[in-house]
């Protein structure tokens, strides 16, 4: 079973991977060809869609939808899952066909709450704002719908198609941006244009598939089918439950409208960079796990259960916790091999480094809750996740009002930098959400701690602060990055983070840290 994990979570994570460099390439040509005050707009119209793209692609719907089909895989007929798919298509689309037009007529009343800094400080980004999210609202349709093919193919052991799909929307949204937007008279709309084109194409790329699997038949509305109440019953709490770490980031984003103008673009760039692993490993790995945990937990497995969720944690800690503190360490390097070009002038630089470098400390917690979450929602249980989820959403917003009250009282709201202190909260936030979740599943004898896990912890951080050493050693001060060539920059980072790589795993080999130790022997 540890090799088919394996193979299931490289699939998933090597398709993700070429995702996010595609995603990567997408940020390098917006922050090359907008400046950072114009791009404020389509941040926020963007950033509301990447919220429901996690709610519903990799959070909510996901969670609710594919444990019930696993138990209907499990137990009843091929007839009784079409007709499943059926109902869910049907009752979903028309749904959220309906939502999404309600979204396109109240936009003007997102923006203000969303961003009230645009209406206060610039009435015309106000206004450019309301067109754009009406642009990108509609994805909401059409990201649901890619969610659930894109489930129904996990629950089959297809995962590479779907995580392919984000690579499309990626492809649309550059082609856009490099070479659609310098025909419009304000080129940054165009961008918000290709999120919703690049949502029909995904929803293109994985409807076929279900039609050959003869999944799908006749979508239609059908709210009595007993699924679909379930589904909707679990997805209220779980949208919550899945939602709160993006939730924090787009509240701490609109907070970010009252400050510096720049401060909105300066933290989505940092966060695309956190996303970065996040999305490679993380969010590949709970894409996997989820349908094993909902089967181990189908046919009474807890053992079983427990050893894949324990594995899983082994991963997030040995992978993400270096990866945390190279964030930190090569932030500035970062920001300058990638973003620093043309509009990107070197004040945005500092500006990202110092919120990446904020952002660094959120990685951890948000990659724990992708894989402790299914734990709660492979039993069905979205009450757990939702009580932790809502202390943390209430800290994080109480130490971002704590921040903007200090820093109006001290009147230095418009003083650079000030944006990295939303980003810190965040942080804090999401170690406070993933710590609650790991207590809950230890309390509730789900997860049974493995002998040598705090060892295994130890060994990770201590090799872990070797590699920031070497990081911090090589890596130099921003300015000399800053006249490097571009091939000079991307070469020299490239050898600095293999070489800190290369310092973790012997660092960990030393220590006597082995491959066996992260083999999931006890699940079938």
């Amino acid at each position: 079973m540890s090799r088919a994990f394996f193979r299931s979570t490289a699939i998933v994570g090597i398709t993700t991977l070429l995702s996010r460099i595609t995603g990567l390439i997408r940020d390098v040509v917006y922050a090359s060809m907008i400046p950072a005050v114009a791009l404020e707009a389509f941040v926020l119209a963007n950033q509301i869609p990447n919220l429901l793209r996690r709610l519903f692609a990799e959070g909510a719907f996901s969670q609710a939808f594919v444990p019930v089909v696993a138990e209907y895989r499990a137990k009843r007929s091929t007839e009784d899952v079409r007709e499943l798919v059926d109902s869910v298509t049907g009752t979903l689309g028309l749904f959220l066909l309906i939502v999404s037009i309600l979204g396109v007529i109240i936009a003007p009343i997102i923006v203000l709450i969303c961003a009230p800094g645009f209406h206060t400080k610039d009435a015309g980004q106000f206004d450019l704002a309301v067109e754009m999210l009406r642009w990108t609202f509609p994805y909401l349709l059409f990201v649901s719908l890619t969610a659930l093919a894109g489930g129904v193919l996990n629950s089959y052991q297809k995962f590479a198609l779907p995580a392919f799909s984000s690579v499309l929307l990626n492809v649309v949204m550059i082609i856009f941006a490099a070479w659609i937007s310098p025909y419009f008279e304000r080129p940054v709309v165009a961008l918000a244009i290709g999120v919703f084109v690049g949502g029909i194409v995904q929803v293109a790329l994985l409807f076929p598939p279900l039609l050959r699997m003869k999944l799908l038949r006749r979508p239609r509305w059908n709210w009595n089918h007993e699924a679909v109440q379930r589904i909707a019953r679990l997805m209220g709490p779980a949208i919550i439950g899945s939602s709160m770490g993006q939730l924090s980031v787009m509240i701490s984003t609109g907070i970010a409208s009252l400050l510096a103008d720049g401060s909105m673009t300066w933290l989505y760039f940092a966060d695309r960079l956190v996303e970065f692993p996040l999305g490679v490993f993380s969010i590949a790995l709970a894409t996997v796990i989820l349908p094993s945990l909902s089967a181990h937990h189908a046919t009474q497995s807890a053992r079983d259960f427990s050893e894949t969720l324990s594995w899983a944690i082994r991963l997030v800690c040995l992978i993400v916790i270096p990866a945390s503190v190279a964030l930190f360490a090569l932030a500035g390097p970062l920001t300058v091999a990638i973003y620093h070009r043309r509009e990107f002038t070197a004040f945005d630089v500092e500006m990202t480094r110092t919120a990446l470098m904020a952002f660094s400390f959120a990685l951890l917690g948000w990659s724990l809750i992708k894989v402790l979450a299914p734990g709660y929602y492979a039993r069905q249980d979205t009450k757990g996740p939702v009580k932790v989820a809502m202390r943390a959403l209430v800290l994080t917003m109480a130490l971002n009002l704590l921040v903007v009250v200090a820093l109006a009282l001290t009147d230095r709201l418009q003083d650079p930098g000030m944006h990295a202190l939303l980003a810190l909260s965040n942080g804090v936030g999401a170690i406070f959400n993933a710590g609650l979740l790991y207590v809950g599943l230890v309390r509730k004898g789900v997860l049974i701690k493995q002998p040598g896990g705090r060892k295994l912890l130890i060994q990770i951080v201590v090799a872990s602060a070797l590699m920031a050493a070497f990081l911090v050693w090589f890596g130099g001060d921003v300015q000399s990055w800053l006249v490097a060539s571009t091939m000079h920059r991307v070469g020299w980072l490239a050898a600095i983070v293999t070489g800190g790589a290369a310092v973790y795993f012997v660092a960990l080999l030393a220590m006597g840290v082995r491959p066996g130790q992260f083999r999931l022997v006890g699940a079938k």
